[in-house]
C-alpha cells in the first residue's frame, strides 16, 4: 500500500469514527475483520478518493450495514 492510499485509508477510518461515534480502533477491527478495508477501499482507491467527503462517509455506512457489520 503506498502512501496516498494509506492517507486515504486513514481519512476514511477517522471520518466513520467521528460519523458512527466509534473509536477509530473499533471502526478498523470492521473494516478489516469484514473484509471491506482490503476487498473494498484499499481496490477502489482510484475510484472512492473522488467522492465528496460526505457521499464517501454514506457510502462506506451503507457498505457496512450491508455487509452486516452495523
Amino acid at each position: 500500500m503506498d502512501r496516498k492510499v494509506l492517507e486515504f485509508v486513514t481519512y476514511c477510518i477517522s471520518s466513520l469514527s467521528l460519523h458512527l461515534n466509534l473509536t477509530q480502533k473499533e471502526i478498523y477491527r470492521k473494516l478489516k475483520d469484514s473484509g471491506i478495508l482490503y476487498g473494498y477501499i484499499v481496490p477502489s482507491y482510484d475510484v472512492l478518493h473522488t467522492f465528496g467527503s460526505r457521499y464517501l462517509i454514506e457510502d462506506l455506512t451503507e457498505y457496512m450495514k450491508k455487509k452486516g457489520v452495523l
